[in-house]
């Protein structure tokens, strides 16, 4: 699937966590050491948006995850940071994922996000795994792994709804006749579902994008079949090239299966870039970050992942035969499979798998100059494994610093990205169009590639 003769525009999306993906970053002199000071991601927002990136993304996750004495744990809600970042960007998009939320405040907030930075708005549509955070929640347990799948299409059917519940034409403010609105133009959308109840209509205007951009991030037979059907961007750990060629063609031969448009789907793998002048200094830092691993907390994350005790897992012996298969896990599944197969594949003591998934918890870590990371991501886009990346700095500011001014300029020399935005919304800088307003019979306009 070479696309050698027709190469579209790369995207890169700058994945933001707190002070960097490596698990032992913010012990390194040169790193913050909390990860709620808005300077901090006001800065990461201003260089990712310098080196013309198409968004910048921030996970979430309603729970406190394991041991906080491990890393800088807090962690901002991410729509009110997003909100902060968009008053001092002007063109890069805004992505977050949130869980464990109502379909009309979520529809509320993100409609919000978006007049307020100007079209600039994205969801990750997760499906949040862990009894810890269904605990949160009033819930004894999470639900199942197809259950959380089911809730979440109805859960974007009724956001979907919200957001449509105002035609793009129904705000007049005819001052002279005392007229604001068209009230034929706001509808309720009386949804009555398997897990919701919403009559609507959403207290806020129809956003600049019509619907934020859609994005989701599980790989699994449930997740792929849920990207599918409704994603525009899907978010992904791969390992291996031969891994992201299949993941790539499987999603879109299962979008053009579901009767949606192939190239109407934009996926990106993650990478976490270890940057250095030569290919030896990048690989001592990539060491020096591993050598501050504790290695007892990252047993304990390993073991949760695994669904194991962790005194099962001996820090210099290979995974344990008899751990739990996929199907025994509803959490994160498409994970679990990843880090299994990666440990088996190469034969790693849990001590070297947890090195390996300190960088990045499974995404593909590679440690090498400029040239070599530009050449790694080159060649992942022309053999036909994604459409562009999620770029994860194992460190931060640096690492992201690093890659917008050094890997950024070869990939825009090489032709492969852009070198001024040429849109001002989220889905221009993907080349997605504006989708309809089902409620009103709105035609979609086309967005230009970005």
């Amino acid at each position: 699937m070479s696309r050698e003769p027709d190469r579209k525009p790369l995207h890169l999306n700058a994945f933001l966590m707190t002070v960097g993906h490596h698990e032992a970053a913010w012990r390194l002199p040169q790193s913050p050491t909390d990860g709620t000071d808005v300077e901090h991601y006001k800065n990461l927002a201003r260089i990712a948006e310098r080196g013309r990136l198409d968004s910048l993304f921030l996970a979430d996750s309603p729970v406190l995850h394991g041991d906080p004495g491990r890393r800088p744990s807090s962690i901002l809600e991410p729509t009110v940071l997003l909100t902060a970042l968009a008053g001092v960007t002007s063109r890069i998009g805004l992505t977050a994922s949130t869980s464990y939320n109502e379909p009309y405040n979520l529809a509320r907030r993100f409609a919000s996000l978006d007049h307020v930075s100007g079209g600039r708005a994205g969801w990750n549509i997760v499906t949040t795994a862990g009894a810890d955070a269904a605990r949160n929640f009033g819930l004894d347990d999470t639900p199942s792994h197809r259950d959380r799948y089911l809730r979440a299409a109805e859960f974007l059917e009724v956001a979907t709804k919200l957001w449509d519940s105002w035609a793009d034409d129904a705000v007049v403010a005819d001052k002279e006749r005392g007229v604001h609105a068209r009230a034929e133009r706001v509808r309720r959308i009386d949804h009555h579902g398997a897990h919701f109840r919403v009559d609507g209509p959403l207290n806020v205007r129809r956003a600049p994008q019509g619907h934020p951009l859609l994005v989701q991030a599980g790989s699994s037979e449930d997740g792929k079949d849920f990207a599918a059907r409704y994603a525009e961007a899907v978010f992904t750990a791969q390992q291996t090239l031969e891994e992201g060629v299949a993941f790539y063609k499987d999603v879109k031969q299962r979008v053009l299966a579901f009767g949606r448009d192939p190239d109407g789907i934009r996926i990106l793998p993650g990478i976490v870039p270890v940057i250095g002048a030569t290919e030896a200094e990048a690989l001592e830092l990539d060491a020096e970050l591993d050598r501050h691993i504790v290695p007892e907390y990252a047993r304990r994350q390993l073991a949760r992942l695994l669904g194991i005790p962790d005194e099962r897992l001996a820090l210099d012996e290979e995974l344990p035969d008899d751990i739990p298969t996929e199907d025994d896990i509803e959490g994160a599944k498409s994970r679990f499979t990843l880090v299994v197969e990666l440990g088996r594949r190469e034969r790693l003591t849990v001590r070297q798998l947890i090195g390996r998934l300190g960088g990045g918890r499974g995404h593909r870590t590679f440690a090498g100059t400029a040239e070599q990371v530009a050449d790694t991501i080159e060649h992942w886009y022309d053999s036909g494994a994604a459409d562009g990346f999620n770029i994860m700095p194992a460190l931060l500011p640096s690492g992201l610093e690093v890659f917008v001014d050094q890997v950024v300029p070869i990939l825009q020399e090489r032709g492969l990205f852009r070198t001024e935005y040429t849109g001002t919304t989220l889905r221009e800088h993907y080349g997605l169009p504006r989708p309809a307003n089902r409620l009103f019979d709105t035609v979609a306009t086309s967005a230009g590639a970005g």
